[in-house]
């Protein structure tokens, strides 16, 4: 897990959840690799996968419940969470929380 990313587009406009509780850029890679980089704010914000992903957090601590009856696990910089497609999650940042989302890769 490197620091930067290269050979990426990035999209100009923002991706803004939960009424500005995350917010998220795109980023596409050469042979239509997706992903999205962003923040979310000290405050617990819901998620559903559209499909399958693999969070990793770059910076900041948090809690996340995956699916309505998980429990819930504590992650920091350098950690990484799957999440299937379809399925909900909770992220409870305990600070601002930046993450990276990798998509179709779990």
């Amino acid at each position: 897990m490197g620091t930067q990313f290269e050979h990426v587009a990035i999209s100009k406009k923002a991706n803004v959840y939960q009424e500005g509780k995350c917010i998220s850029y795109d980023l596409s890679f050469p042979g239509h690799t997706r992903k999205t980089i962003g923040v979310v704010v000290r405050d617990t914000v819901p998620f559903r996968a559209d499909q399958n992903e693999i969070m990793e957090i770059v910076d900041g601590h948090c809690r996340v419940r995956v699916g309505e009856s998980g429990a819930w696990s504590d992650y920091g910089p350098g950690q990484r969470f799957p999440v299937r497609a379809h399925e909900r999650f909770e992220l409870q940042a305990l600070e601002p929380v930046h993450y990276v989302c990798h998509f179709n890769e779990g």
